[in-house]
């Protein structure tokens, strides 16, 4: 009998990415036998999920529980069904052909891993990757760059396409539901290479995601960036997140970075409310403080 595999994913009033992703979905080679959607939403999609020839599982969830939180339900709702493998998916994301599941399932077995990813490229520009890949050095979003070096084994893009044995979340846990967005799938690889969980990306097969381009600040070149994200919601989330991981696992490089390049870069745009923001974010994650709902920080 061929792997079975159940798809967890999540979604926030995206009606339209919904409807394309659960169409890519039931067009996989791969063998998927349920699809369990969390559906956090102001207008739910129970219809499209319905109406899709996917087999989904559809769940409504009247509390936004973020991307960890979502993630976190889905997979469980995955786990319950028995499948042998839980592949995950954002509901702006979808594999780029049928056979991408096949192939992420053939490459796991070749190489001996629990966990596989496909590279993420941007819509509408399939040369080009949404997240870089640092190579010898230097940055890079370039596909055919990335993709002529065969397997990366540890490392990845979490958790956009990530095909993950299911008995690995008995293993490293789920999502943390505390950390909501932007930073879960940080925590969550660190503890994969904590437990010693092998994984690594399959650079012949991809998914469509939108592109944090514009995120990435550079402030020495190719050697020190940092990244700042699009609203004040997302900055929030990403700064406590980053310096909550920072202290907690004593990422003393991720500091000694951080330390220097977001006063370079907030000084350099002349950014002084920027900079008190990120410090007072930074600072809270890292001392375990402004946790909880995101309507206690006013969002």
């Amino acid at each position: 009998m061929p792997d079975s595999v159940a798809v967890a994913a999540v979604t926030f009033d995206r009606p339209g990415d919904v409807a394309v992703l659960l169409d890519s979905l039931a067009a996989q080679t791969g063998n998927i036998t349920s699809v369990s959607l969390v559906d956090s939403g102001n207008t739910p999609v129970q219809d499209i999920a319905e109406s899709s020839a996917a087999p989904v599982t559809y769940i409504r969830s009247n509390t936004n529980l973020g991307g960890a939180g979502g993630f976190s339900l889905a997979i469980l709702s995955a786990m319950a069904s028995g499948a042998d493998w839980i592949w995950i998916m954002d509901d702006d994301a979808h594999p780029e052909d049928p056979k991408c599941l096949e192939t992420l399932l053939a490459a796991a077995r070749e190489h001996e891993v629990d966990v596989v990813l496909p590279l993420v490229v941007a819509p509408g520009h399939p040369d080009t990757l949404s997240f870089h890949f640092r190579l010898n050095g230097k940055l890079t979003h370039n596909r055919a760059e990335v993709e002529k070096l065969g397997f990366l084994p540890d490392v990845g893009h979490f958790f956009n396409g990530a095909l993950i044995r299911a008995d690995v979340f008995f293993r490293v846990g789920l999502p943390d539901l505390r950390l909501f967005i932007r930073g879960d799938e940080t925590d969550f690889m660190i503890r994969l290479r904590r437990a010693g969980v092998r994984f690594g990306t399959v650079t012949s097969v991809a998914l469509t995601h939108p592109a944090a381009w514009a995120e990435v600040q550079q402030v020495a070149g190719d050697r020190l960036h940092v990244l700042v994200p699009e609203n004040a919601f997302k900055q929030f989330y990403f700064y406590r997140n980053r310096g909550h991981l920072t202290w907690k696992y004593k990422r003393l490089r991720s500091f000694a970075a951080d330390a220097v390049g977001y006063p370079v870069h907030f000084a350099r745009t002349r950014d002084l409310r920027g900079f008190a923001s990120w410090l007072r974010a930074y600072a809270s994650g890292m001392r375990g403080r402004r946790f909880g709902p995101p309507s206690d920080f006013g969002f």
